[in-house]
């Protein structure tokens, strides 16, 4: 019996068919072959990413790129119809050969998502984690597609184990497993606590999609049951925009949890590995048709993002596979609300390993600690002959198109690109009485610099969090060579002594995202900015600082102000750490940058030894015409008697220019515990 399951369009009466162009959905994964004859018409919009601007056949994960975007977008007679092939479409790549991508350039990625409209975010990926904890990049970039409503879909793994991936197991993610073709979760699919009740499984068994070039291919995995999830999530906000609704991505998530079936064969055991059950799209479409019949519960969620696949290869001719789309996709989501077996977009990449058992197809995926990587990638030998991705971490993640404002909190670097930029520094460079020339030295390079300004745009500049460089500095225009000066003036101050008056912790850099990248010594990719002069270009001098703060207050004793300016400053940058793209962002970095105002204006709290509690930002209800305002509210409270008031303090700022702006006066009340 022929098991292979095709994509199409639904025939079953009363279901959506096709989608709606008013829905976005993003594909992040690998680079998708655009050009391929199942996507003629799709409405689809290539994003720029930090992944190489190749043709799509020449990078392994393009084969899993292009099966997962045919998945959702296949047009209707194509070789591959898929699920959802109305609705319009970001394609932003993220996964390149084989590798994987930090958590930082997924992060970019989503953020670009979203700026760009998407109402669902597919990611049939992720990264295999002790606790299903992301880092704060990614937390961010979750907390602005809930902020937004934008729906989060994401592979839950193919570890075959009771442990988690991220983002998937992050919460308002919905985390997706495989189903066999019995309705029965598949051996390599997993599972565990923060998945149930938040996850869905779908069809992963050789799921049809198209390859590279021409041609289909078949595939097994998370990877491949996510894109089905995806789709009917869009097929329902496509049929709230056809009765004339706000499409609602995070109650279409609540709906379709709550319409899940059970798993076949599922025992009392094992019943962890169905999730919250599996997807119902026609019990989810009679729902939300009906009136009356949502509820208001909130639904937990969690999920992990990590490229999930279980792959074998088997080429498919598209005149056969055409031939067989009969047997389509629609059937299967007819058959969901059912106990028979399922018949359901299905592709598989199989190799001479075909016949082998679905537990075996879940091993070999080597997860590369601290990196994202794609799960369906064209296969690697590895040891016993498993398939499985390369390790290695990859920095892919979405830049951003030109235009885009930034303003960034960091520590200011330098990068030299390659051996041969170095070398050329460390011969140009004097050595001292008691050193040879060392450019990696920073006091050696800021004295070179001093006498040789011209010489500063030979450097890579950068600015790094946590040691992390997220973009890189290019400044531009006709006050290039004072932004320059103004950087090596910082770089100055950054490597003084803490104690040192010009010691600087901290800078802020405003700019401009140019839609350009730059490689870096170790490899990494990182987008440009330009900043355009020095206004904004800031340094946080935290000695200076604490004198102004005690001039304000009228406070003898500099210990405890100094403790609370302290504690008021790392907190801001090492819990609330951002990429300063997004316009909150921006409008929290820049309210805390002026650390001055932040000592004035909070001066009564600081002195009187409170600390930051928290910083709230949302969109303010009174503004400008064309003005982009944020209001910044800032908790404090007391460390030493928790039933001390609160102190609130709240201010506007506005971001529509490069260079934010405070509108109004700070106004504070005090507020109960």
């Amino acid at each position: 019996m022929d098991r292979t399951h095709h994509i199409g369009q639904s025939s079953h009466p009363g279901l959506p068919s096709g989608g709606n162009r008013q829905v976005r959905i993003a594909v992040l994964d690998g680079p998708v072959d655009l050009d391929h004859p199942c996507f003629q018409g799709a409405d689809l919009t290539l994003l720029p990413s930090l992944v190489a601007d190749e043709p799509a056949e020449r990078d392994p994960m393009a084969a899993h790129g292009t099966h997962v975007a045919s998945v959702i977008f296949g047009q209707p007679g194509s070789c591959v119809e898929g699920l959802a092939p109305g609705c319009s479409g970001l394609i932003i790549p993220v996964f390149s050969s084989g590798s994987a991508v930090s958590q930082l350039d997924l992060a970019r990625a989503m953020e670009l998502a979203v700026e760009h409209g998407a109402h669902i975010i597919n990611i049939s990926g992720g990264q295999l984690t002790d606790s299903g904890e992301a880092d704060s990049w990614l937390h961010n970039a979750m907390r602005l597609c809930v902020e937004r409503n934008v729906l989060v879909v994401a592979a839950a793994g193919n570890d075959g184990c009771a442990c988690l991936h991220v983002p998937a197991a992050l919460p308002m993610v919905l985390p997706v497993g495989a189903l066999d073709h019995q309705n029965r979760p598949m051996e390599f699919s997993n599972w565990g606590d923060k998945y149930r009740g938040s996850g869905l499984m779908a069809p992963g068994q050789d799921i049809l999609g198209a390859k590279p070039g021409d041609g289909t291919a078949q595939l097994n995995g998370t990877s491949f049951a996510t894109p089905i999830v995806t789709a009917a999530a869009a097929l329902l906000l496509s049929r709230q925009v056809e009765r004339a609704e706000l499409p609602d991505p995070q109650m279409v998530r609540q709906l379709l949890l709550e319409t899940a079936l059970p798993c076949a064969g599922a025992q009392p055991k094992d019943s962890g590995k169905c999730l919250a059950g599996r997807l119902n799209l026609p019990g989810a479409f009679e729902r939300i048709t009906g009136s009356g019949n949502m509820t208001d519960q909130s639904i937990p969620a969690d999920t992990t993002i990590s490229p999930q696949c279980a792959c074998q290869d088997e080429e498919q001719g598209a005149t056969a596979a055409s031939a067989e789309s009969a047997e389509d996709t629609g059937q299967w989501i007819a058959e969901t609300a059912q106990s028979a077996p399922v018949v359901a977009p299905s592709s598989t990449i199989s190799t001479a390993a075909a016949a082998a058992p679905a537990a075996a197809m879940g091993q070999g995926n080597a997860q590369t600690s601290g990196a994202m990587q794609a799960s369906a990638a064209a296969p690697v030998a590895q040891a016993g002959g498993q398939p499985g991705m390369q390790p290695g971490v990859t920095a892919s993640a979405a830049a951003d198109e030109d235009g885009g404002m930034v303003y960034a909190l960091g520590v200011l670097g330098y990068d030299f690109g390659s051996e041969a930029r170095r070398d050329s520094f460390k011969q140009l460079m004097p050595p001292n009485d008691s050193f040879p020339a060392n450019p990696f030295d920073a006091r050696q390079m800021v004295d070179y610099l001093a006498d040789n300004l011209a010489e500063a745009r030979s450097l890579i500049w950068t600015l790094n969090i946590e040691l992390t460089p997220v973009y890189a500095i290019d400044p531009v225009g006709p006050f290039a060579r004072e932004v320059y000066q103004g950087l090596v003036t910082l770089l100055d101050g950054e490597i003084q002594a803490e104690t040192a008056e010009d010691y600087v912790e901290r800078v802020s850099i405003p700019g401009r995202l140019t839609g350009r990248t730059v490689r870096l010594f170790s490899g990494q990719v990182v987008p440009v900015i330009e900043p355009q002069n020095t206004r904004g270009l800031y340094g946080w001098r935290t000695n200076v600082l604490v004198q102004q703060a005690l001039e304000e207050s009228g406070v003898e004793d500099p210990s405890a102000i100094e403790l609370s300016l302290s504690g008021f400053l790392n907190r801001v940058y090492y819990d609330l750490r951002n990429l300063g793209k997004t316009s909150r962002d921006r409008a929290m970095n820049f309210s805390v940058t002026n650390a001055f105002q932040a000592a004035s204006s909070f001066g009564d709290a600081l002195a009187a030894g409170m600390q930051l509690d928290d910083i709230e930002v949302t969109k303010s209800p009174f503004c400008r015409m064309d003005s982009d305002c944020w209001d910044i509210k800032l908790k404090f409270f007391d460390p030493e008697n928790d039933q001390r008031a609160k102190r609130i303090y709240r201010y506007t700022v506005d971001v529509s220019d490069l260079i934010p702006v405070t509108m109004g006066e700070v106004r504070s009340w005090t507020a109960s515990n």
